[in-house]
């Protein structure tokens, strides 16, 4: 009993570790099979041949092979309960498989449709900002045209790019002046288009308008940065900052399109990390 129990031990093992393949475990489990069977019905002929010889083998002998008869029964036995368990596991692994497969599915279609749907919203967003522009052309409210001549003055100053960006990244950042500091940035663009910084003032402007809660209008502008400039290094920030613009205007499922958006497409930045918490924070909320 012991050497077949050493023999399918490691099998069962193996095959429970997917080392073998379902077929190959199958075909060892019915060789083993085989084998037992073989050896009882050789036992069981050899005990029939010396009860028909009376003076045949002693008693001793026929105990043995009697022991021997039943030690394979119960191998035999063994082996069959363990051949169907494996069976069983085996039929347990293919359903698990193909539930995997069909949760796995409804993710991804699930994530597809968000996309869509978080591409037709940006679309939206971007003919009703056009539609403002325009309107605002025809009907510029004469403190728009006083901001717009004040601009140009400073556009038209004698200081250099840098003090006009810092000036303007300045009312941003620390003095919440977000319109002021806005109109700043714009005339910079419009006076130095090809400058270094000209990306950076582009995305600053976004997070201008967020201040000013034009959630829409942000969204819009970090998406300028996005699509134009992919390869900077705002862009991260920038699509990080559209995913709260999203949340800001209580729009969680396309937020967390965005927050995903920024893990992967962007995965070693300091901003996915941040997306991750974020992911987390909607998910219990």
């Amino acid at each position: 009993m012991k050497p077949i129990q050493l023999l399918t031990v490691p099998l069962l093992l193996l095959v429970l570790a997917g080392c073998l393949p379902p077929s190959q475990s199958q075909l060892r489990m019915e060789m083993d099979l085989e084998e037992m069977k073989r050896r009882l019905a050789q036992v069981e002929q050899g005990n029939a041949e010396i009860l028909q010889d009376g003076g045949g083998p002693s008693r001793q002998q026929i105990e043995a092979l009697s022991r021997q008869q039943a030690e394979l029964q119960s191998g035999l036995d063994t082996l069959r309960v363990e051949f169907q368990s494996i069976y069983g596991r085996l039929d347990d692994l293919a359903r698990e498989n193909q539930q995997r497969g069909d949760d796995f599915g409804l993710v991804r279609e699930d994530l597809g449709m968000q996309v869509s749907a978080l591409e037709e919203r940006t679309m939206k967003l971007e003919q009703r900002l056009e539609q403002q522009q325009k309107a605002a052309v025809v009907q510029q409210p004469a403190e728009q045209v006083a901001s717009a001549s004040s601009t140009a003055k400073i556009a038209s100053s004698a200081d250099s790019a840098e003090q006009l960006y810092k000036q303007g990244l300045d009312k941003i950042r620390n003095q919440q002046q977000y319109a002021a500091g806005r109109q700043q940035l714009e005339g910079f663009i419009k006076q130095y288009p090809k400058h270094d910084l000209l990306v950076n003032a582009v995305y600053w402007i976004g997070e201008a308008l967020y201040g000013e809660k034009e959630y829409e209008r942000a969204i819009l502008q970090f998406q300028d940065v996005i699509q134009r400039y992919p390869n900077h290094p705002k862009a991260a920030s920038a699509m990080f900052k559209q995913a709260f613009s999203f949340k800001s205007l209580g729009d969680n499922r396309n937020a967390l399109t965005t927050f995903q958006k920024v893990i992967n497409t962007f995965p070693k930045s300091p901003e996915a990390e941040n997306a991750k918490q974020q992911i987390e924070a909607l998910s219990k909320g």
